[in-house]
C-alpha cells in the first residue's frame, strides 16, 4: 500500500485535467463574479481597534490593493465544489471494478451534508445505491436533500471517529464501498477542476496575466488539495483559510507544529468545516511549494464576511464558504503580504465560494 506522500506525488495537473474531461457532462461550469464594492472594502486599512489584542497593535493598519474574483461553487449542483469530487471517484470506481459490481454493492460515505449530497446525487445519476452517514446535527436541509436523491441515511454523532464507526457497521452489513468524503486520491482530483475552471475564466474574461492568489476553506482538506495540485505548475499562490473556533484550525495548528492534528471537536458556524485535514491532503497541504499558508478567522469575522456577501453581492453562500474572504479582510497579516509584494499593482485573488447549502432559519438565528 502506498503511503499519503507517495500518493500526493502522483496527484498532478495533469490528474486533475484527466478528472475534468470525466465529469465535465455532469457538474456545472459555474460562474467567476466580481465586486467592486467589496474590492473598495479590501483595500481599506482595517481601523487601528481592530488590531487591538494583535501583534500589529499600534502599528499603521496596511492598505492593500485587492481585487476579487469569486468563484460561485454555491450554484454548483446540489450547492456545493463536493459534486466534482463524488462524480469524478464514482466514476472512477465504476471504470475500475466493473458497473456491475458497484451496482450490486453500493457505495457509502460519512459528510455533515455537502459530500452526502454529492454522493447521493452522482449515485442516484448512474443508478447506483448510496448509503450516506450524517451527523444527527446536520442541517435539516442538507439532510433532506442527501434523502431526496435517494440515499438511504444513517445518522451518527458528530465528530468524525464517531461517523467512521457507524460507516463500519453499514459496511459490514451491506459491503458497501467507501468513497471517503475528503482524504480520497479521486475525490482530490475532482475538487482541483474547480481552479482548472477558474483559471480559464479568469484568463478568458478578465486579464491574460495569472492570479495573484487564490484562497479556500478548508475542512478535511480536499478542496485546497485539489486547487493546490492544480497550480502547482503554476505562478498563482494559493491559500487556506479556517475557523479558529473551539480549535477547528487544526491544518494551521499543524503547520505551525509540523505535525497533522488527528482530531477536531467544534461546533463553529462554519460546518462544512468541523472535520481534522485528512491524511493525504495533508500531504499536500503542508508542502510550502504548493500551499504558501493558511489562517484562521473568529467567528464574528466570518458572519460579517457573510453579511458582505449577502447584502453586498446579493449572493446566498453558506458560512463555510466565506472563511476565505474573511482573510483577506481581517487578517492582518494576509493584508500586510499584499501590500508588500503587490506593490502599486495590487493582487488579483480568487475566492472560492464552496457552498450555499444553508436555509433562511439558518441565516436568521445567526444575525437574529
Amino acid at each position: 500500500m502506498s503511503t499519503p506522500a507517495e500518493e500526493a506525488r502522483l496527484l498532478t495537473p495533469a490528474a486533475v485535467q484527466a478528472a475534468y474531461s470525466l465529469i465535465k457532462p455532469y457538474v456545472h461550469r459555474t460562474p467567476l463574479l466580481t465586486c467592486k464594492t467589496l474590492d473598495t472594502i479590501a483595500s481599506t486599512p482595517q481601523s487601528p481597534d481592530a488590531l487591538v489584542g494583535t501583534q500589529y497593535e499600534g502599528q499603521t493598519p496596511a492598505k492593500p490593493r485587492i481585487r476579487f474574483y469569486f468563484k460561485c461553487e454555491n450554484l454548483q449542483r446540489i450547492g456545493a465544489f463536493k459534486a466534482r469530487g463524488a462524480f469524478h471517484a464514482l466514476l472512477r470506481l465504476i471504470e475500475e471494478r466493473g458497473e456491475e459490481e458497484v451496482k450490486r454493492r453500493g457505495v457509502i460515505t460519512h459528510s455533515s451534508g455537502n459530500h452526502a449530497q454529492a454522493l447521493a446525487l452522482a449515485a442516484s445519476t448512474l443508478n447506483v445505491p448510496a448509503y450516506i452517514v450524517m451527523p444527527r446535527i446536520s442541517t435539516p436541509s442538507k439532510i433532506s436533500g442527501t434523502r431526496s436523491h435517494g440515499a438511504e441515511v444513517i445518522f451518527s454523532g458528530s465528530t468524525s471517529v464517531e461517523r467512521e464507526a457507524v460507516v463500519a457497521e453499514i459496511q459490514a452489513k451491506t459491503n458497501a464501498i467507501l468513497i471517503p468524503p475528503y482524504d480520497y486520491f479521486d475525490v482530490i482530483a475532482g475538487q482541483g477542476t474547480t481552479a482548472l475552471e477558474l483559471d480559464e475564466q479568469y484568463s478568458e474574461q478578465y486579464s491574460t496575466k495569472a492570479l495573484d492568489a487564490v484562497i479556500t476553506p478548508i475542512g478535511g482538506g480536499g478542496l485546497n488539495a485539489g486547487v493546490a495540485t492544480y497550480f502547482s505548475d503554476k505562478t498563482t499562490r494559493v491559500f487556506g483559510a479556517e475557523p479558529s473556533f473551539e480549535g477547528a484550525d487544526d491544518c494551521r495548528r499543524g503547520l505551525q507544529a509540523r505535525q497533522r492534528v488527528e482530531t477536531v471537536s467544534t461546533l463553529t458556524i462554519a460546518d462544512g468545516l468541523r472535520t481534522p485535514v485528512g491524511l493525504l491532503n495533508w500531504a499536500v497541504i503542508s508542502d510550502e511549494k504548493k500551499v504558501e499558508g493558511v489562517f484562521a478567522v473568529s467567528e464574528e469575522q466570518i458572519k460579517a464576511a457573510l453579511r458582505l456577501v449577502l447584502e453586498r453581492m446579493k449572493v446566498v453562500v453558506e458560512p463555510s464558504a466565506v472563511v476565505g474572504l474573511a482573510a483577506f479582510l481581517f487578517n492582518e497579516e494576509l493584508r500586510s503580504r499584499v501590500e508588500k509584494e503587490g506593490r502599486e499593482e495590487g493582487w488579483d485573488i480568487a475566492i472560492v465560494f464552496s457552498g450555499g447549502n444553508t436555509t433562511v432559519e439558518a441565516i436568521g438565528k445567526l444575525f437574529g
